[in-house]
């Protein structure tokens, strides 16, 4: 009877094969992959699920290449994104054969222990300033060994491979290129021992072919089959491992190629972007040797080959099983962690992350420069890949795939003003904005609480608390026990949440304590003395010490969590520290550098440590000038003013605020940045970005009429910035009549206040016609709109001494008539 297996499989389509299509797409004779169109028994693509956009599924290669231009050399557009939301790389034509191999062999570099089981010594050692030897004995043990290549071109083993040549020598194995003489140009690689007196190096030999014959992914090179050939003169034959020959570019040739060709391959200077594109592509083939408990170990440029539009991972050798402490690992020292660690704790994920990191700095440094603060993301995101301690790292390849993704469209938003309005994986959806008051029409108390003229528009960054209120919350660890339960929480009960947290284990995580401690922070009722409760802002500290007490100790130290709640804790104490709160969200920005977040926690750090430092060096010149000649003062200029341009801020803000436009807390912090530089019309051209689909879009709108219609430095607003106030106040709607009628009367109030004291201070012209000024002339004119519009707030007061406040003020501007 015909085995199920056999009635399944589906024979090779090529002409005079009688092999079978494997579930990997290749045949098991000719190994040759099925031609499009022929039916194959097609196991599915394992893509980089951590690198689609939200809800897609990155296709398989075959999809992919129909997407790409028909032309197989023809070059993609330089800034073009694949379907995976990467660059997409420019093709790299197959090189022929001739030109990739040599037909003589080079010797490997460098001295290699003996192999020989229990021996220590070294072998390949060159003396007094000679080449190390190709062939010896092992000066402990007094074992042979031989560097020789197994193999010349010509050879035929396998009873269909040709030798055509060499193509390197590797850590453990010499490589060659060979034709398959069955099929007309179709070429493998063939991998064999350097030492096959090396015992140790056999063994891995046999558990490369043992484990990474099962691998198939389409970012790692296929291992196809197992071939011994026999040696005259050897006692045993040599086994070669046959593998798919990826015609391409290793990446470490572009570390040496000159800027014109880098710029003539890539289509523009050789960036970031591309960097991080291929570390995102490496992270995809490494998550799934992780995913099949393999680390690889030797990551480095050379090890990778770009082909086509793609990128193949090479070099096998270094393959060893997660938690393997015992056998001798195969890594490149100066893409490796420090000596001692390695000797210390061995190889693990976290070190696979390691290398990939010291690659991409690597290919960082033939890079052009990064525009903003995308420069400054890609070094955090390298350094904390390559942190000297374990713990401080990236945990999964997922994770470091997912950063490198974030940074990616930063630098892009940045320098290409690309959108990527996309939900944070890290942080929840804020609606609050940070720092509203421009956007905000005064409140009736804005004339009837206040004595003397008006102010300058009040371009202040909102307090502390204000801010760390509106900042977003991490998003609970779904890990943690009791991450569903904290939707279904009482947030304006926290005490009843804390009682019971105490003593019920279900309650008693992480996830709850960080959430009580928000509670307390939000929580405005404080305490009476005699209550014996302690403050809220005390609770909130007490939660975040015991969320720390319940995470690992050797982690805690490095939780992003933490750093985020450590620095709202700053922002909302009894005494604000915006120092101690802008060094734990640069904290959260080194653990998570591509995302949104921190950089808006630091943008309003940066704008209010400035702001501050501003007004005290002020009170400080006031005070110098008000002192004696002869009195010692403390120099104005001790105050150190941390950015006094506002460079540091804008670049945080706009981080933020050029991937996605609808943040308009960030829109409104730049547009201060530029107010307190005079610039009116930076300010409004923030404003105006504003999308119409953002929650803030109007309140963008009503402050770019305050901002034009203002006073700003006591300078009055231009003629010309005005009729742009009356155009736009003809657009804005606004819901609530009272609203209008207060906005209205603000402007021209301003506009009053900022006119001298001519009977016409805007020329014959005059103020703009329409709505606003209805063309008034002269100063008596406007004065009398103004009495009108304050006699209109009048009938909106509520208690009769606010009505008298307004009606008084309303006297106080109406021009004097003969009547």
């Amino acid at each position: 009877m015909t085995p199920a297996s056999d009635t399944t499989r589906t024979g090779c389509p090529r002409a005079g094969c009688p092999g079978h299509v494997m579930v990997t797409g290749f045949c098991d004779t000719c190994d040759e992959k099925a031609p499009d169109g022929s039916p194959t028994v097609a196991a599915p693509r394992p893509g980089p699920r951590h690198n689609n956009l939200p809800g897609q599924r990155r296709p398989g290669r075959e999809q992919q290449e129909q997407q790409r231009p028909d032309a197989p050399s023809a070059n993609p557009p330089a800034d073009e994104l694949d379907v995976d939301g990467v660059v997409l790389l420019p093709d790299i034509p197959k090189p022929r054969p001739a030109d990739v191999v040599s037909t003589t062999a080079h010797a490997p570099t460098g001295s290699r222990r003996c192999g020989v089981d229990g021996c220590t010594g070294t072998i390949g050692v060159g003396h007094a300033g000679r080449p190390a030897p190709d062939h010896g004995f092992c000066p402990e043990c007094g074992s042979p060994y031989s560097f020789k290549p197994q193999l010349s071109p010509g050879d035929e083993i396998g009873g269909h491979y040709r030798v055509v040549g060499y193509l390197a020598a590797g850590g453990l194995g010499q490589v060659y290129l060979a034709e398959d003489t069955r099929l007309k140009d179709k070429y493998v690689v063939l991998k064999g021992l350097i030492n096959t007196h090396d015992a140790a190096a056999r063994r891995n030999a046999v558990e490369e072919r043992r484990s990474l014959t099962t691998l198939h992914h389409p970012d790692i090179v296929a291992i196809f089959s197992h071939i011994e050939h026999e040696v005259p003169g050897e006692e045993e034959p040599t086994g070669y491992i046959v593998m798919e020959y990826i015609g391409g570019r290793p990446l470490d040739s572009y570390l040496f190629a000159s800027d014109e060709e880098l710029e003539g391959l890539f289509g523009k200077p050789f960036g970031i972007d591309h960097v991080l594109t291929y570390g995102c592509k490496i992270l995809s083939a490494l998550e799934y040797l992780h995913d099949q408990g393999l680390l690889y170990c030797d990551m480095k440029p050379e090890n990778v080959i770009q082909y086509g539009h793609e990128i193949k991972v090479i070099d096998l050798g270094a393959v060893r099983p997660i938690g393997d402490q015992t056998s001798d690992p195969v890594y490149t020292r100066e893409y490796a962690p420090p000596r001692r660690e390695r000797e210390s704790r061995g190889f693990h994920v976290d070190t696979d992350l390691y290398t990939v990191g010291r690659t991409l700095q690597a290919l960082a440094t033939r890079a052009a420069p990064a525009k903003g603060l995308a420069a400054q993301s890609f070094t955090r995101l390298v350094a904390r890949a390559t942190h000297q301690e374990p713990a401080a790292r990236f945990t999964s390849a997922a994770q470091m795939s997912r950063q490198l993704w974030e940074v990616l469209r930063e630098y892009r938003s940045l320098s290409k003003h690309e959108q990527y309005p996309e939900r944070s994986t890290r942080f929840e959806p804020v609606a609050e904005l940070i720092g509203p008051g421009l956007g905000s029409i005064p409140t009736l108390a804005h004339w009837s609480a206040r004595t003397g003229p008006p102010q300058d528009l009040d371009i202040a960054p909102p307090g502390p608390r204000e801010a760390a209120s509106g900042l977003p919350l991490p998003i609970p660890d779904p890990q943690d026990p009791s991450a569903v339960l904290i939707d279904g929480l009482a947030a304006d009960s926290p005490d009843r949440i804390a009682e019971r947290a105490k003593g019920d284990r279900v309650l008693d995580t992480v996830e709850v304590a960080l959430w009580l401690c928000r509670a307390y922070l939000e929580d405005s009722g404080e305490p009476k003395p005699e209550d014996g409760a302690a403050p809220r802002r005390t609770e909130a500290a007490n939660w975040l010490a015991r969320a720390t007490e319940l995470l690992d100790p050797d982690t805690a130290g490095y939780d992003w969590r933490l750093a985020w709640h450590r620095g709202l804790l700053a922002l909302a104490g009894d005494e604000p520290d915006l120092k101690a709160a802008q060094e734990m969200f640069m904290a959260t920005y080194d653990t998570l550098p591509g995302e949104w977040a921190p950089k808006l926690a630091l943008g309003y750090c940066a704008e209010a440590l400035t702001v501050h430092a501003l007004a005290e060096r002020a009170l400080a010149e006031q005070a110098a000038a008000a002192t004696p000649p002869g009195t010692p003062v403390t120099d104005p200029e001790v105050v150190r003013i941390p950015d006094p341009k506002g460079t540091q801020t804008v670049e945080y803000y706009d981080a933020v605020w050029q991937r996605d436009r609808t943040r308009g807390s960030a829109a409104f912090g730049m547009a201060r940045v530029h107010l307190r530089r005079g610039d009116r019309a930076g300010a409004v051209k923030v404003l105006d970005a504003i999308p119409t689909t953002s929650r803030h879009f109007d309140a963008a709108r009503i402050a770019a009429i305050r901002v034009l219609a203002g006073r700003l430095g006591g300078t009055a607003p231009t003629r010309a910035q005005l009729a742009q106030v009356n155009a736009r106040l003809g657009q804005l709607r606004l819901d609530d009549v009272g609203a209008r009628d207060r906005l209205v009367t603000e402007i021209r109030e301003n506009v009053l206040a900022g006119a001298d004291d001519s009977e016409h201070p805007w020329g014959a012209e005059g103020l703009p016609e329409g709505e606003l000024f209805e063309g008034a002339v002269t100063r008596p004119a406007l004065a009398g709109l103004l009495y009108q519009s304050l006699r209109k707030l009048a009938d909106q007061a509520v208690t009769v001494e606010e009505r008298g406040e307004l009606l008084d003020r309303a006297y106080d501007v109406r021009p004097e008539t003969r009547f």
